[in-house]
């Protein structure tokens, strides 16, 4: 209760919430039209991974057909595919 007497209101986060807010991802699909070179530094530039990263994902893509290269919020996996397509590469996004 407040001075007033008025009941004060607290809007708590649960952890449900953050998580649901962060339950999309920015999936690459395998094509063969790029270099590992070209799908590297484009990861790098979506992502800001490093190289070692974006070596390991570019493998995961290109022997099991696809990877979630990032997970997060809606807009940001939406940004990172922009990146990602920029260059032709083949994106979803998804919950």
């Amino acid at each position: 209760m407040t001075e007033t007497g008025a009941a004060e209101v607290v809007e708590e986060t649960t952890s449900e919430d953050t998580a649901a807010e962060h339950a999309w991802k920015t999936i690459l699909f395998n094509c063969d039209c790029h270099t590992f070179d070209q799908v590297e530094e484009q990861l790098i530039k979506a992502t800001r991974c490093s190289l070692s990263r974006a070596r390991q994902l570019s493998m995961e893509v290109h022997t099991k057909g696809s990877a979630v290269v990032y997970t997060g919020p809606r807009e940001r996996c939406e940004a990172v595919a922009m990146v990602l397509e920029q260059i032709g590469l083949l994106v979803k996004v998804s919950r």
